[in-house]
């Protein structure tokens, strides 16, 4: 890739954020509403409210939280999945039980959760597995079931191990499924996060928030939605990274079928 071309694709990634700040400061600069401050003073409110003691005491608990339901989720979710898309009759029977529970919204079961885990980290946990599991669950299976039946059938010819099946042939087939759920999860989980944080909580970035919201403290309460939206930024580009990493051979797959 030419220097012109990387310019160009930064120019693109940060075009469309430069244009929606700056039409946010322009539209709130002389504005007097109590509950639409000018960004100026939710910027300059920014580091003051995050930097003086809430970074430990609110952020990273809340990070915490988010990556432990995550990993937990991505887990369980490939784990069964797995499973379910490899075998056709756990498939059968799993599928209406499935489809019923992934119907029901995660901040539902918020309440239910409150009385077997508790108001305790644990059940902000299980806010976040619950509604992060299902995109993993079902690209998972969708993934396994999509695997070439050549492959398969070249794997029983050659009489391979199920563990050397598991990590040669399933897991690597599957992965771009995998890691399409994965990234849907992702976003879901911060949102939990938020939400499962604003029911008998003492601490976090969605408290936090709320606690801003029910003393006015509405340039404050700003801040924290901008810190959710760096915090995802941020974890996006993260999980990039490790994707173009674990991905290279199906990109590179995807390039040479696109070239030829």
């Amino acid at each position: 890739m030419t220097l012109r071309n990387l310019a160009a694709r930064a120019v693109a990634l940060i075009a469309v954020p430069v244009l929606l700040v700056a039409l946010w400061w322009a539209t709130t600069e002389s504005s007097t509403d109590v509950f639409w401050p000018p960004l100026s003073t939710i910027l300059g409110e920014f580091a003051d409210t995050w930097f003086t003691g809430r970074l430990t005491s609110d952020v990273l608990p809340s990070l915490v939280r988010l990556l432990t339901g995550y990993v937990l989720a991505v887990a369980l979710g490939v784990g069964l999945g797995v499973a379910i898309g490899s075998f056709r009759t756990l498939r059968g029977v799993l599928e209406p039980v499935l489809e019923f529970f992934r119907a029901i919204p995660p901040p539902v079961l918020v309440p239910v959760l409150m009385l077997f885990a508790g108001i305790g980290d644990g059940m902000k946990v299980l806010v976040i597995v619950s509604g992060c599991v299902w995109p993993v669950l079902l690209n998972t299976v969708e993934g396994v079931r999509g695997l070439d039946e050549v492959l398969r059938d070249t794997a029983r010819c050659y009489r391979m191990r199920p563990a050397t099946r598991l990590l040669r042939l399933v897991l690597p087939g599957a992965s771009p499924q995998i890691c399409a759920g994965a990234r849907q999860a992702l976003s879901i989980g911060i949102i939990l996060m938020v939400i499962s944080e604003m029911f008998a909580a003492s601490n976090g970035v969605g408290f936090t928030i709320i606690q801003f919201q029910r003393t006015f403290a509405i340039p404050q309460m700003w801040t924290g939605i901008i810190l959710l939206g760096l915090i995802g930024i941020v974890l996006s580009a993260l999980f990039q990274l490790v994707e173009a990493r674990a991905l290279r051979w199906y990109t590179g797959l995807r390039k040479v079928q696109r070239e030829g």
